[in-house]
């Protein structure tokens, strides 16, 4: 039985932000909306406009280097949202000064990186999650039930699409991006989110075949790629991703079909519940409409809820629903994937350990 730090249940917990890029700016806002249960008051970065900027906005101290940050700041917890790249090293770093480590996804590039940061953590003694925001939509938490409750019967196909855009505009933004050692590609970037659908909804995968490609952009990595894959539960599915749909981002659904049930989550960032039929009703099916949601960002809108739970789990209320050892599963089919596309081979799973 591991053991953890204590639970902090007489005052707000404190939070600390290193990389203050675009994707900060939703746990920002997150935070801000439990503001009755946490505080942020510290942020980090290696640019001083970013840094600044943060600092304004949040009012939170700035510090220019995470070392003197974690030596100087009476943090419970570090979120990190730099360059995925940088998340080991700082993720190490943060776990041996005590505080628990809420990293963005995906929580590393390699294999061995991902699995020291959880031993990392372990040997602190401190909490590790890795941000799953969009298992709290209101649409894919219909769908995971009704996997669990087996309203689908024996699932038969999967299907996945990532039908996105990310004009080269993009990529120049930034000299990390698009880069093998500090971002990765369509798969383990944007639609890192969607891999993780394919353990957490259907369950553990069996083996795949994946195909990548760089088409349009000037980049290291693919900006397209298409996986073949067969979970234990014997079901067959394809994940197809690209970022040069034009004009915009198109698309972003997952396809169930099965012995009992069809349903189909679309929408531009699963958003939209499309298809719902099965043989049996149940009471969930009174909360179809009413889970589908409008957005313009493929974000979706589950920042707060992703926090609620991080905050409950520190407080000693509840179990993490995505710690390190669940962040392990979806990098497991990412990394699996990147080695099938590069030597033309079905990759079985699990990796060795």
């Amino acid at each position: 039985m591991r053991q953890f730090t204590p639970a902090v249940v007489d005052r707000k917990m404190r939070f600390a932000l290193v990389g203050c890029g675009r994707i900060a700016q939703n746990h920002f806002a997150a935070l801000a909306l439990h503001a009755d249960r946490c505080q942020l008051v510290a942020v980090c970065d290696i640019d001083p406009g970013a840094l600044a900027r943060a600092a304004d906005q949040t009012g939170a101290m700035p510090y220019a280097r995470l070392d003197r940050m974690l030596a100087h700041s009476e943090v419970d917890a570090v979120i990190i949202t730099t360059p995925s790249g940088l998340h080991p090293e700082q993720a190490v770093q943060v776990a041996a000064a005590g505080r628990h480590v809420i990293t963005e996804k995906p929580m590393a590039t390699r294999w061995e990186d991902a699995k020291r940061m959880v031993g990392a953590c372990d040997a602190a003694g401190v909490r590790m999650f890795v941000v799953k925001q969009n298992r709290r939509n209101a649409t894919l938490q219909l769908l995971k039930r009704a996997v669990d409750k087996k309203r689908f019967g024996r699932i038969y196909m999967v299907n996945l699409n990532v039908f996105w855009t990310r004009p080269q505009s993009y990529y120049n933004s930034a000299a990390w991006r698009g880069t093998w050692e500090f971002d990765g590609g369509a798969f383990m970037n944007q639609a890192s989110h969607y891999v993780d659908l394919l353990d957490w909804i259907v369950g553990p995968v069996e083996s795949l075949q994946a195909y990548t490609a760089t088409l349009a952009r000037d980049i290291e990595v693919e900006d397209t790629g298409v996986i073949s894959l067969r979970w234990r539960n014997g079901a067959l599915g394809s994940m197809n991703v690209t970022m040069l749909a034009y004009p915009h981002n198109l698309e972003g659904s997952i396809t169930i079909l099965g012995e009992t049930g069809t349903a189909r989550i679309g929408g531009v960032a699963v958003n939209e519940v499309q298809q719902w039929e099965f043989a049996e009703p149940d009471e969930d099916d009174a909360h179809v409409r009413e889970a589908s949601y409008a957005t313009t960002s493929v974000y979706g809108f589950g920042h707060p809820l992703y926090y609620d739970n991080v905050l409950k789990v520190l407080r000693g209320e509840a179990e993490p629903e995505t710690d390190g050892r669940e962040g392990l599963k979806s990098l497991e089919v990412l990394i699996a994937a990147y080695r099938s596309a590069r030597d033309g081979r079905r990759v079985a799973l699990p990796l060795d350990y």
